[in-house]
């Protein structure tokens, strides 16, 4: 574990707060070189209406995962997220992990684990160190 995982991560879990999702609001932040590079929450794409649920309480399929917003951020941004540290409140599903592994990202910290495993799975076959942290 590194000095500032805590902090990145509680800082994860207030940005996660912005998400408009009811069933999970999940926070993300890229940090690379002890710099906040990138962030994002749980939500809908730019222009969609901030409701992540249907009428039944199932999350709608086009809502944007925090992992997808903050690497789509940085990829905006013109930042390199090559070698950098993704903290999420939440662990990796598989079609996030396909985008941290593209996207250069070498380390994870997650805080709670998610139901399924495959995509801390694929991170670790990738070889990207991956890390929970209460």
């Amino acid at each position: 574990m590194e000095k500032f995982d805590h902090s990145y991560l509680q800082m994860a879990a207030i940005w996660a707060q912005n998400s408009y999702c009811k069933r999970r609001k999940v926070g993300a932040l890229i940090v690379k070189d002890k710099m906040i590079i990138s962030d994002g929450y749980n939500g809908t794409p730019s222009g969609f209406e901030n409701i992540c649920e249907d009428e039944n309480g199932i999350t709608k399929p086009y809502v944007l995962h925090a992992e997808a917003n903050a690497i789509t951020k940085v990829a905006k941004s013109g930042n390199s997220s090559q070698g950098a540290t993704l903290y999420v409140t939440a662990s990796p599903c598989l079609e996030c992990a396909k985008l941290i592994i593209q996207a250069g990202i070498s380390r994870v910290v997650y805080r709670d684990e998610y139901r399924l495993t495959d995509g801390v799975d694929l991170l670790r076959k990738a070889g990207i160190e991956v890390e929970q942290v209460d």
